[in-house]
């Protein structure tokens, strides 16, 4: 939608533009899933918000896992059991927030929803592993 020549477009930047939401089956398919109803009223400023706090998390459950722990574990003979409450929690607030961010870019019909969707997907299956691994390490898990 664009405005007349000479008149102001009084949309706020970010706004929703007017493209039609895709009603194709996967799209339904995943709307429901994710338990996204109409089309919210968030931009998808919120949307990549989201993500990069879901990103940055999980960024910091990686350095603190792969990089901090296997440095003060030693020079502190902290055993993993520090470690994988630690790592648990993070992953868990990680998982919360990308399905949240998944929320919002199918909420705001983001047109890059689907590879965003098969990149959170990828994330999900790492977070899980480092779950296993967490829970394994604390003996829950033989």
């Amino acid at each position: 939608m664009t405005a007349e020549p000479g008149t102001v477009d009084a949309r706020p930047t970010g706004a929703l533009d007017s493209r039609a939401r895709s009603e194709a089956p996967a799209d339904r398919f995943m709307r429901r899933l994710l338990g996204v109803s109409g089309r919210e009223r968030q931009s998808s400023r919120a949307a990549h918000k989201a993500f990069r706090v879901s990103v940055a998390i999980s960024a910091i459950r990686c350095l603190i896992t792969y990089v901090a722990v296997p440095v003060l574990v030693p020079l502190l003979s902290l055993s993993g059991w520090i470690a994988a409450p630690i790592g648990i929690a993070l992953c868990v607030y990680a998982v919360v927030n990308g399905i949240v961010s998944l929320r919002r870019f199918w909420g705001s019909n983001h047109p890059k929803r689907w590879m965003y969707t098969w990149f959170m997907v990828v994330v999900f299956v790492f977070l899980a592993l480092a779950l296993v691994a967490d829970f394994s390490r604390l003996g829950v898990i033989a």
